[in-house]
This record gives C-alpha cells, structure tokens and sequence, in this order.
C-alpha cells in the first residue's frame, strides 16, 4: 500500500461563538474520516482555525468593551478546549488573525489583480448615519416590501421567501443603532468571476465533488457569473486592502486562506513544506480535502478554486459537503433545549457516544442528519455497552482468574478471526468513501458473531465445571482476539476507548496492519469498564442545561449507582401521582434463557427478547425477578412476561438487573406469568 500524504480542513468556526452539536458533527466527520487515514499508515494533516474577522466580531468586542484581538484571542481558547474534549484531532488550529494569513491574503490578491481578474466601481450601500457604518443586509430590518411583514432582514422575508434589496425594505432602520439608513456612494473590489467561467464547468464536473453539488452547481454555471464584491469599508476588522486606505478585505476572502495559513504555521513547527500541498505541480503526489456544509458550498466551489487557480495555487482534490444537524426532528432551538454547546454536552455525557452516534448515522450524502435521543440512548446502549464492551466484560475476569492473565497460545475457533479479518478491505472502503454507517453497520454484524460464538459456548458454564480447562483458555483467548479486532476497525470512531483497550490488551497503539495478527501466549491487564450505559437522567439533565445554558445543572445520574436500600430511604410515604405512572414503558418480552443464581434463594437469571430493532437485531435484557419459588428455570423458556423496560439498572452483587419482570399472584408457587399463546408479544407496548 502506498504511503499517501494528504492535508485536510474542516470549515472554520466564527470567532463569536462557542461550539455547539453542528460544529461537532463535521469536525466529528472530519476526524473520522483522518484517524482511518493514519491508522492505515498515511501521512494525514489535519488543520483548522478560528475564522476571528468581520463586522459581527467588531460589534461583538464594543458590546463587550473589550478590543477585538482580546475577544478573538478568548474565543480560540475556548475552541482549542471543546474539540479537544472530542478528541478532535487537529494537527493546528490557528487563527485567521495572523501574520501567515496577513501575507497570504495580500499576496493571492496582488496575484489577482495583476492577472486582471481584480475590477473597482462604485456601488450604492446603505449606511448608518449614527454609527458611521455601512451596513450589510443582516443590519438592516423593516417592513417586507411584498408581503409587509414587519421585522424582516435586509435581504429576504421569512414569512414569503421573496428576495429583494435592502433598500427596498419598507420603514427600514439599522438594527445596530435603530436609526434610519442612508444610500451613500462607495468605490468597492470585485473579484472576476465570470472570467472562470469555463474553467469551473470543467474543475466542478471533474469528479472533485458529489454528484448533488455538481449538479447545483452546474444550474448556476448555466447562467452568468457576477463579479464578487471582496471589500469591506471602515470601520472593519480584518486586513487592510494594500495600497487602499479604509478598504479591507471581505471575510470571505481571507477566510479559506486561513486554511493555507494554518498549514504553512504547521509547517514552521514541523518538517513539512508549504508548496508540497499547495503548488499545481505538487497535485499528483499530495492530496488536498476540505470538509464543508452545504450552506457554504458557493465559496468553497466557485470563489474558493477559481480565486487558486488564478494565483497560481493548486485545486482541491475534492470538497466534502454534508448536510444540516437537527435535533429530534426540528432545528436546535434553545427553548427546547436542543440548541446544545460542547462544553454543556461534556458536563452530562461522555463524547465517545456523540463520536459513535453521529459516525453510526454519517454517510457521504448532504442530507440533513437527525440527533434523536431516544434513538441515541438505544444505539449506545445496545451497540457500544451490549455488543462490543460486553465481548470484554464477559471475558477477561475468566482469563485474569483462572489463567493468572495470560492468553493462549492458540484459538478455539480460527475460522470466526479469519472471518473478522477477511472484512478489513470492505470496511476500509466504507470509511474512505465517507459511508461510515455503512462500515459500523457491517461491524455490529461482526459482533452479533461474536457475540453468538460467546453464547453458544458458555464459558461462564465451563468455568463453574472446569475452571483450568484447556478448551476454556481457548474459547477466552479467541474472543478476545475478536474483540481486539472489533476495536481496531472502531478505533476512528471511538479513539478513546480503544486506548483503554490497548492499555488492557497491553499492546502498543493499534494500527490497520494489526487487524491480520492474533495475540497468543500473551499477559493481559486486568480488565476495566469500557463504557457505561447512558441513562435517561441526563439526557434530561443536558436537555435543561441547553434551555439554560448560563446555568451550570448537576447530572443527578451520577448516583445512579446508589443502593438500592438508599432509593428506599429517600422514597418513604411518598404518593405519586399519574404522570410518574405514566413514565413508565412497559413492554411483553419472551424469556428466551432461564437459570438459578446459586448465591440468591429466591431469583432466577432471565434472559429476555423484547424482539427485533429496525435493523432485524434482537433486543436482549438480563433481569434477576424473585421467581424461584414458583417455576424451574426449564420451565419459563418460550413464556411471555411483562417487563419495566425504562428502569434504571441495578447492581447486584451477581450482576447488573436490567430491569423489573412484573407477576400476578399471591406469592409462594402462585406466581403467574403470560402463557405464549396469550395473543401478545415480545416488544408490544403496554399501554
């Protein structure tokens, strides 16, 4: 395989804000997509920066009495702080505010302008006379000139949709000062367009894009280009245009330089050099990607190239763009508390279940993706808890007990690793075309396979009956293996969990050219919890904590491992009403596996099928129920019964209760379940 070395962006935050889920989900994207690089050997830089210039960033400073370079300054802090709690891999993250940028920008648009591709004429702007600002669109409201709904932007009304000017806006004012605007003459910098015309119907069409955005794109290429106004009048915070007093570079401009000004600051710091990933005659041997979404896709496939090409710099080998975040069905809203920060998401919930859950639903589409938490708390618990992190919980106390940690020195079942292994080329593939459901789809398969050899062979069972057996020593060592290899295709995701996992497995950090080895005859650690189960408190606690995101909201599902003797306690002569009844999902479920625990005189272990998920997988709960007294465990298998299926697990010194099997009856043998010809059931809502 080829060593290739690649740069790669993701799309810049404005230096006004803190991040929140929709920057989170193409800086997840983006990283997914660059740690499956690395971990298959290539040369991957991944860079970004604070997009700090503008209007917005000026208002902002004033408002706050503070100067621009502080506010912009303190904002990147914060930045750096969120995506690392992310485990946001970014080689540099830098400011747009820069020396690097400065030149950059200066120097591509003196290439511009003596290329003839830079035009001046005056343009009529509105202008607010008490703030001496002239105004973009956003800072002019009124009265809509179609429709006359009252408090519409400068540039389109949200009630109609009608496009129109600012200056059409009926009884206009400036939303900064709330006086009226005037129309006053200004000298303003174009950038050329239509001179590239020809050129990006051929770069669009080039296979350097989806399919979706070409054919936008090429809608637009259909119709004349106009020229770009690149200029900004004083006041302004950016870079002053040279040799223009009072006239600064429009942010759009220097924004996406900010990606080659990153990079060319990394490359002070490291051994790699600028015109290598930047200069056309480097295209063939380094590659160039930009991860975007679709609400930018104009400036990164129509200024963005021709603005290069132009300046003698090369095109990127392809833009990404992907769709919009919504929560729960409908855009992030602050009053329903779905408008949700980083930094309020870390206090509640652990970020490899974001990393999973939007990787699990990402693909190389631009369509919208969905964050629903009911969905979210199932594929976490049922994936990352049920499926993976169970193989190792199940496993490694037999092995540290029973064989002092060591592995064997040779598997129980060659054909299931084998298996495992012949899917790296399909899953790699997966995660280079950006279809990462596609590739944790194909991984949960793998480990319902793994799941199913666990079960079918029953160490727990051997271990009772011959606890230093051969056959055991295989079986462990085998699932392991599994597991190490389920891991490695999941490390892009989840990269902290897999270092956990090679802390445990004792073995350096795991690469792609792993997944074709086995670890035998090999000492272990002692194993530790992978990753816990979400509970529904604090999705709720976070959901509060975005309605009031000032407000710092304790996570009460920190206790969620309290006694149950303490819940007693705290629940004496309480009443409920009906609306805690109400809370409760209560669903049929099939007892599909019964046994004694030898250490309880009155539980039974079930199993219990609450059926199928969308994807035809079994849904399993394990539940300790006080039954003893009234069946053999022979004799429950195929019965039906009626479970609490929301109930916070509980602890038990014989293992984790998933819930409460509900009965009838008096007590003693008279304890009646559902019988399966009942008409019900598994996963039938009781309600």
């Amino acid at each position: 395989m080829t060593n290739r070395k690649i740069l790669v962006t993701s799309a810049l935050p404005y230096a006004n804000g803190d991040i929140h889920l929709g920057h989170l989900m193409e800086a997840i994207q983006t990283d997914i997509w660059v740690r499956f690089q690395r971990l298959r050997g290539h040369d991957c830089v991944y860079v970004c920066a604070d997009d700090a210039h503008g209007t917005a960033i000026m208002l902002s400073a004033e408002a706050k009495q503070t100067t621009a370079e502080t506010l912009i300054a303190e904002t990147e802090e914060r930045h750096k702080t969120d995506y690392d709690g992310f485990s946001i891999s970014f080689d540099n993250f830098y400011s747009t505010h820069s020396d690097e940028n400065k030149y950059l920008s200066e120097t591509i648009y003196q290439a511009l302008k003596q290329n003839g591709h830079i035009k001046k004429r005056e343009i009529k702007q509105l202008f607010d006379p008490e703030k001496n600002l002239f105004l973009a669109d956003r800072y002019v409201v009124g009265t809509c000139p179609k429709c006359h709904a009252e408090d519409q932007y400068g540039d389109n009304c949200e009630v109609c949709g009608s496009t129109y000017s600012p200056a059409e806006l009926i009884n206009s004012r400036s939303s900064i000062s709330g006086s009226k605007p005037v129309l006053k003459n200004s000298e303003h910098f174009f950038f050329d367009l239509p001179q590239f015309k020809s050129m990006l119907q051929q770069w669009t069409r080039s296979g350097t894009l989806q399919d979706a955005v070409a054919n936008k794109l090429a809608e637009w290429l259909d119709h004349d280009l106009k020229q770009w106004d690149i200029s900004r009048d004083a006041p302004y915070f950016g870079f002053e245009i040279p040799n223009a007093p009072g006239k600064y570079f429009y942010v759009w401009l220097d924004a996406p330089i900010g990606y080659m000004a990153s990079f060319k600051n990394f490359c002070s710091k490291r051994h790699y050099q600028f015109d290598e990933y930047w200069r056309p005659e480097n295209s063939d041997s380094t590659e160039l990607y930009h991860f975007i979404g679709k609400d930018i896709i104009n400036f990164h496939t129509l200024f963005w190239p021709a603005m290069l090409h132009s300046a003698g710099y090369r095109t990127p080998t392809a833009v990404y763009a992907h769709g919009f975040l919504t929560v729960d069905g409908t855009k992030m809203s602050k009053s329903r508390g779905t408008f949700i920060k980083a930094r309020d998401y870390l206090k509640h919930l652990d970020p490899e279940y974001l990393r999973y859950y939007l990787g699990a639903k990402l693909s190389s589409g631009i369509d919208d993706l969905d964050l629903n938490f009911e969905d979210f708390v199932f594929r976490i618990n049922s994936d990352l808890v049920g499926k993976i992190a169970n193989i190792a919980s199940r496993c490694a106390g037999f092995i540290t007990k029973n064989f002092n940690s060591m592995l064997s020195e040779r598997l129980d079942n060659g054909a299931l690793i084998s298996e495992l292994q012949s899917a790296s080329c399909e899953i790699a593939n997966y995660y280079e075309q950006r279809e990462f459901n596609k590739a944790i789809r194909h991984i949960m398969s793998l480990a319902d396979k793994v799941n199913q050899y666990i079960n079918d062979k029953q160490p727990w069972t051997l271990a009772k009956s011959d606890p230093k057996s051969q056959n055991l020593h295989n079986i462990l060592t085998t699932s392991l293996n599994a597991f190490r290899i389920l891991i490695i295709y999941l490390k892009p995701v989840i990269p902290a969990t897999a270092q956990k996992v090679e802390d445990f497995l004792s073995v350096r950090p795991l690469s792609w050219d792993d997944i074709d080895a086995v670890l035998l005859d090999k000492k272990i650690n002692v194993f530790k919890p992978l990753i816990v189960r979400v509970e529904q408190k604090s999705i709720e606690a976070l959901i509060l904590q975005g309605k009031n995101s000032d407000t710092v909201i304790e996570d009460t599902a920190s206790n969620s491992n309290s006694s149950t003797e303490e819940h007693e306690k705290g629940s004496e002569e309480q009443e409920i009403d009906i609306t805690h009844f109400l809370k409760m999902d209560l669903r049929v479920a099939e007892i599909i596996d019964a046994k004694h625990v030898p250490e309880a005189d009155k539980l039974l272990e079930l199993k219990l099928s609450l059926g199928a998920n969308e994807r035809g997988e079994t849904i399993s709960r394990t539940v300790f129920s006080g039954i003893k007294s009234a069946y053999q465990p022979e004799t429950l298998i195929g019965r039906l019964t009626v479970i609490v299926a929301n109930l916070k697990p509980r602890k038990m010194k014989f293992g984790v209760s998933e819930g409460m099997v509900l009965a009838a009856g008096p007590g003693d043998k008279e304890i009646w379940l559902l019988k399966p010809d009942s008409g019900a059931k598994a996963g039938m809502r009781i309600t």
